[in-house]
């Protein structure tokens, strides 16, 4: 490349044999003198020389050196031009050009580039013009060395990980760009030239591009998003596209679909804003053609390593039916909902968190518009929960405190069970008489530990129509506790644990009941006294437990080599005396309808719930049991393979010697196993009563002294079978990487191919199984209750590009297909579409969208709702 200096001298005449000299040297003055603006500093004009005879000296107009190169460099000293052909390229400070063709107007300081034609004039390479760092190419290209104004045509500039392809650029300056008729894609393929046609573009008539420093935008008139060069109805008026790390505002692209009973939708439209550095807003909404709507503000915020945290709620109105006709209704709703994490490294000697979550009515789930609710399956909630909690620490006292407050609605009966406020106080465990000098525990009063604290809460069970209201303060208990428990323990005969244990808990409460039975509405009326009362209750108990180890051989022969029973018995007795015994004074008796003395507990409904009635001195056995076998197996490396049969196989109960009748307890069996290497879980529950129950013909029964019934009272068995392509994939198998040696290109990166182009690529997927049976009876009914259902889910990636995802349930009872959704994704390259359906059923509906996945537009046109408390990169 040779170096050209533009400077201010007038041309001399040489000799013939040094002709390159001379037109070098006329080149140079003639682009002087047309782009001389300023006089130099360091020159003074003298205004008496005529204008005529002699130029005046004024500074360069170029501020640095030229440097230029072609195969072949021509000027035209008539015409003041030059000419620079086939791999042509000018610097000009952080500006190249490249080009097949160059031609430089020396008078006007206009640089004209064209690309590279074929024999038939089409263009086979273009223009390429690199200034800070972006590449901008087009068919041709002016630009002015004075004025550093440019136009260029069919264009394609490169700015923050997008293109914009334009029929007409204009340069204004270094910072400001016109396009007319641009088209702005973030498809990396086409931003990579790996193919020609971008698989989607927004078009708008005219664009505005600022560069700054730090952070460029896109300011747009009208825009339309165009899905493989087809149009879409997504059209906005205008559009400001920033280009920045740091989080920016932007439109949220919603979902459509259809439901039912509400019509045609569009769910999840709004608009994303950034509230500082901590803070940012989302403002939702919903709208159904039949009228309903619904507005879901959201705010985020989040300051590193401290906390971070959510506030939303949903408020909307649900139109059902026609109006003027029976089934028309129209109802109000809202959920408020707050989330807050600490983080751990914040404080470790604080921590507080929030999850409150509450909803105007038990339906509200039921008739949400937020579609989410269907997807996500909250619509089969039953219960909604709030809590919000702290937990202090100290460094040096040897207790912790814990404040809470909380609230439960159970979404069936539409009750509400609030706990406002919670206070405990926990001592740390202690031994009370542990060696001073630190050596070992030994013996029963050196492991002598002690647990205590304090309890403090206000607690209510009330109508939610009721909340805040007088009646909730009315019927509000106020309690306290302070639960005692002493333990200890030692080794007996070497084989055995003895263990030792007391407590005592003690309760002062704010309100007592008294019942009356009133003979003129023949109801039992109960009253609620504020008076303050407390109880004490007090159980010891003791017990012994070892472990046997049972073993077989078989030896060599047989398929199975050993079996072996782990068995861990444990024998108790407990002492509880029977607080319902008048003399505590904590259990009353009212006269019911057939005359009989009914008793009472005068704490019923506190916080800290009633005293237990009836004596106990109760001995009770415990017996866990764990049996394996190890078999023969020719996939193990050691020739040998465990097999579990029972993992845990428990049966329990005890024998109360001061019961004055059915002193034998229900007796309760359970047992959790697997099979297949895992892949297989089972779980079971027995409860069986030891009494012989006789039933008359209504079914109803009656139950005697005499033990030898053992009938089923409750039975139940959950299996479980999670599935995958890894399980059934050996460790050792590996691809036929020889045969499959041609990786494919052009969305086709993730395949490989043989000769014949047949294609080999990973098909990941998971099938999830479930069945549940249920059987429960109540102790004098002869008929029960069943539950029994099918369950699978799973997934499956048909492709690289393409999954599969669905879940459903059948109703073995009632013989019908319960909750059933289905849905797929495809990853479209620069965007993805999903679709999510509910075929059948109360929330019958199918949802659709697509969003872009490109991070310089997840803030601009939302591809997923986003905030800094998600991260910055959302992938499929």
């Amino acid at each position: 490349m040779t170096p050209l200096i533009f400077n201010s001298f007038k041309p001399k005449i040489v000799s013939k044999n040094r002709l390159h000299i001379l037109i070098f040297l006329i080149f140079n003055s003639f682009l002087a003198i047309c782009f001389a603006q300023e006089t130099t500093k360091n020159e003074v004009i003298n205004d008496t020389i005529p204008k005529t005879d002699s130029l005046p000296n004024k500074k360069e107009a170029l501020e640095a050196i030229v440097r230029y190169s072609a195969d072949n460099i021509r000027s035209d000293i008539p015409k003041r031009m030059s000419y620079l052909n086939h791999n042509a390229k000018i610097n000009y400070q952080d500006m190249t050009i490249e080009a097949d063709y160059i031609s430089v107007d020396w008078d006007t300081g206009n640089i004209f580039a064209r690309g590279k034609l074929d024999e038939n004039g089409k263009l086979t390479e273009t223009v390429k013009t690199t200034q800070g760092g972006k590449t901008y190419e087009t068919d041709s290209f002016n630009f002015n060395f004075k004025d550093k104004k440019a136009i260029a045509y069919n264009t394609r500039t490169e700015e923050s990980g997008g293109v914009i392809v334009a029929d007409k650029t204009k340069k204004v300056s270094d910072t400001v760009f016109y396009f007319r008729r641009g088209r702005y894609t973030t498809d990396e393929y086409f931003i990579q030239k790996k193919d020609t046609i971008a698989d989607y573009y927004l078009l708008a008539p005219h664009i505005k591009l600022l560069k700054g420093k730090k952070n460029s935008s896109i300011i747009t008139g009208p825009i339309q998003m165009y899905i493989e060069k087809v149009p879409t109805p997504f059209v906005l008026p205008f559009a400001i596209l920033p280009f920045s790390d740091k989080r920016s505002a932007g439109i949220l692209i919603p979902s459509f679909g259809e439901r039912e009973a509400v019509g045609f939708y569009l769910n999840g439209l709004g608009y994303y804003q950034p509230l500082g550095e901590h803070f940012d807003l989302k403002i939702l909404t919903d709208i159904y053609t039949k009228g309903s709507w619904n507005f879901r503000p959201e705010v985020n915020y989040k300051k590193n390593y401290r906390y971070s945290g959510t506030f939303s709620a949903d408020i909307g109105t649900v139109v059902q039916g026609i109006k003027g006709l029976s089934d028309y209704s129209k109802t109000n709703n809202y959920r408020i909902s707050w989330r807050h994490t600490q983080d751990s490294k914040a404080n470790p000697y604080f921590n507080f968190s929030a999850s409150v979550d509450m909803v105007s009515s038990s339906t509200f789930y039921n008739q949400s518009l937020n579609n989410n609710y269907i997807f996500n399956k909250n619509v089969l909630n039953t219960q909604q929960n709030s809590s919000i909690s702290f937990t202090k620490r100290f460094l040096k006292l040897p207790f912790t405190i814990t404040g809470s407050a909380s609230y439960s609605q159970n979404l069936n009966t539409g009750l509400v069970n609030l706990r406002l406020p919670q206070l405990n106080v926990a001592i740390n465990q202690f031994y009370l008489l542990k060696p001073k000098n630190g050596a070992i525990r030994e013996g029963l009063l050196e492991n002598i530990n002690v647990n205590t604290g304090l309890n403090f809460s206000n607690y209510v069970n009330t109508k939610q129509g009721e909340l805040f209201q007088k009646e909730m303060w009315n019927n509000m208990q106020t309690g306290m506790q302070i639960p005692l428990s002493l333990s200890t323990n030692t080794n007996v005969m070497k084989y055995f644990t003895f263990t030792l244990s007391a407590t005592a808990n003690n309760v002062l409460t704010n309100k007592t009941v008294s019942k009356s039975y009133n003979t003129a509405t023949n109801k039992v009326e109960t009253t609620r006294h504020n008076n303050i009362a407390g109880f004490s209750t007090f159980s010891t108990s003791a017990s012994l437990q070892t472990t046997l180890y049972g073993d077989k051989n078989f030896g060599d022969k047989f398929l199975i080599k050993a079996i072996r029973h782990i068995m861990m018995p444990s024998l108790s007795f407990t002492y509880s005396p029977d607080f319902g015994d008048p003399k505590w004074g904590y259990y009353k008796t009212y006269t019911d309808a057939t005359g009989a003395m009914t008793p009472y507990s005068i704490f019923e409904g506190s916080t800290y719930g009633t005293p237990s009635t009836g004596l106990t001195q109760a001995l009770g056995i415990s017996i866990n049991n764990n049996i394996q076998m190890k078999v023969r197996s020719k996939t193990d490396s050691t020739g040998v393979k465990k097999v579990k049969i029972f993992e845990s196989l428990n049966l329990s109960g005890n024998y109360n010697f001061a019961a004055e009748k059915f002193k034998l307890s229900i007796i309760n069996i359970s047992g959790q196993t697997s099979f297949f290497n895992d892949k297989v879980s089972l779980n079971t529950s027995l409860t069986l009563d030891p009494y012989k129950v006789t039933f008359d013909h209504q079914g109803i029964g009656t139950r005697h002294e005499k033990i030898g019934g053992f009938g089923i009272q409750g039975f139940n068995v959950q299996m479980s079978i999670p599935l995958s392509n890894e399980l059934f994939t050996k460790k050792d198998e590996k691809k036929d990487e020889k045969k499959y040696h041609i990786k494919g290109d052009i969305m086709n990166e993730n395949y490989y191919f043989d000769d014949d182009h047949y294609s080999h690529f990973e098909q990941p997927w998971t099938l999830n199984l479930n069945a549940n049976y249920a059987y429960t009876r109540n102790t004098l009914s002869r008929f029960g209750t069943k539950v029994a259902s099918l369950g699978i889910s799973g997934n499956i990636k048909l492709t690289p590009f393409w999954n599969i995802q669905g879940s459903t349930n059948y109703d073995i009872v009632n013989k019908q297909l319960a909750y059933t959704t289905l849905g797929f994704s495809r990853d479209q390259r620069s965007f993805i579409i999903n679709f999510n359906w509910v075929p059948f059923g109360a929330y019958k509906t199918y949802d659709f969208y697509i969003g872009i996945k490109a991070n310089i537009l997840q803030d601009a046109i939302k591809y997923k709702d986003r905030s800094f408390n998600t991260g910055r990169t959302q992938k499929f």
